[in-house]
């Protein structure tokens, strides 16, 4: 269950925490510094740059790094982290486009000022963080596993085509995977499988699953406590922040319909309440039977917490919560679907990249550009047109099945010993590549 990751909060002080030293003794131990603390004395100490390179650091440290990864203890960070923070720049930079783009006077004045940060800005802010850490991994050997920020892989300085995960592709990029886990293993460094399965090189910063990949992805998340929100983010292409910031009466089983009409955002690490992004963002869904019936059983898993919670249950509200009915923090929510992800063998995507298989799922089900703008709340059918009229070679088809159709039927979810089984007997109905398998030794 997704709650927000601990986070330890900052502190000026600097108290030795071992027992105090002689003249000869020891030296006194210190609590590593946070991401903050550590970011502030290392763009202290650059006295020799020109101004220009000062302010520009300075700027990413007091827009992006502080904001969203200051209060981490330094040897806490962790790549997710950092995914997280770019996610949340994305999502600004959707919200930016589409206000431009929707006619609205309000949209635009809630974003007047504002600038999309360009894939460019982003490596930028990428190579601060990344010079900061091998400073601080230069001064103190051992402290920390890995520079994290060198691990994220980021979109070049044009915009990354989407990319279908083929065969041909996961098996390319197993490979990579392998060695990169077989090198961090010789290496003795303490980096997790699921840094290296993040990090590893992937075709294109944006990639898609197959429809039968999407499959094998919910039927891993079945057996979550969340299974309803990521079929959601699966299947009706949900923004991460709409579906925490869905509220249950806004959902009518009966009717099978969703209001989307709530999102919850980040400032900084905080998340943040609001609106959505556009008055296209503001929509009305269609829900599956499959998606209902997680639903119903989801919010009576619900109502059973909130029993067991007693008055400690917050009553926020929202569809989706924690065991005390606290909202998700969407960060969390990032982490759990790495992790989902991770388990059920699949090559990686990011959570916004789910939109692209919603897309996608439609358009195999021959529905046209249309619904999939509006099922997805774009506020033009041009971006619809442009981010997903190739994304999908099965698409070249006439014989697209309906979306509920293309789900495997009649199987019972996969016991972790008998992943690579099932996805082979996944793959021969449909000819299309299985996806890559758990990487082993986690």
């Amino acid at each position: 269950m997704p709650s927000p990751p601990p986070r330890e909060p900052p502190s000026s002080s600097r108290t030795p925490l071992g027992p105090q030293a002689g003249r000869h003794g020891p030296r006194p131990r210190r609590r590593p510094p946070t991401t903050g603390e550590w970011l502030e004395e290392w763009i202290a100490a650059k006295k020799k740059l020109r101004p220009g390179t000062v302010r520009s650091y300075e700027s990413h440290i007091r827009l992006y790094l502080k904001p969203h990864l200051g209060d981490i203890p330094i040897d806490r960070l962790q790549v997710t982290d950092v995914v997280s923070m770019f996610d949340h720049v994305e999502e600004l930079n959707d919200a930016i486009a589409e206000a431009r783009v929707s006619g609205s006077p309000a949209a635009r004045a809630a974003l007047k000022g504002r600038r999309r940060v360009g894939p460019a800005s982003c490596q930028r802010i990428r190579a601060t963080l990344r010079s900061a850490l091998s400073t601080y991994m230069k001064r103190h050997p051992g402290a920390l596993p890995a520079n994290v920020a060198s691990l994220v892989e980021l979109p070049s300085g044009s915009r990354p085509k989407a990319l279908v995960w083929t065969g041909e592709r996961v098996a390319a990029w197993q490979c990579d995977f392998e060695a990169a886990r077989a090198a961090a293993c010789a290496a003795g460094g303490r980096v997790s499988p699921i840094d290296i399965w993040i990090s590893t090189p992937r075709p294109s910063p944006v990639m898609v699953w197959t429809p039968a990949q999407t499959m094998v992805f919910l039927d891993t998340a079945s057996r979550d406590r969340l299974h309803a929100l990521w079929r959601l983010y699966a299947t009706r292409g949900l923004r991460r922040g709409e579906g925490c910031g869905l509220r249950r009466p806004d959902t009518d089983l009966g009717a099978a319909l969703s209001t989307i009409r709530w999102q919850i955002t980040q400032l900084g690490w905080d998340p943040v309440q609001g609106v959505p992004k556009s008055d296209a963002g503001e929509r009305t869904v269609a829900l599956d039977t499959d998606t209902v019936t997680d639903l119903a059983a989801w919010r009576l898993e619900q109502d059973r917490e909130k029993q067991a919670a007693g008055d400690a249950w917050t009553g926020s509200g929202f569809e989706f919560t924690d065991k005390l009915g606290n909202p998700l923090h969407p960060a969390a929510v990032t982490s759990a679907f790495h992790m989902l992800a991770y388990l059920a063998g699949l090559p990686p995507i990011r959570l916004h990249d789910l939109r692209h298989g919603a897309a996608t799922l439609l358009l195999a089900a021959g529905h046209d550009m249309k619904v999939v703008q509006e099922t997805l709340g774009l506020s033009s059918i041009t971006i619809a047109a442009d981010t997903y009229t190739s994304v999908l070679p099965q698409l070249a088809r006439k014989s697209a099945e309906d979306v509920a159709a293309l789900r495997p039927t009649g199987q019972p979810p996969a016991l972790p010993g008998r992943r690579r089984r099932a996805a082979r007997k996944a793959r021969k109905p449909r000819g299309k590549a299985a996806p890559v398998s758990r990487p082993a030794g986690r």
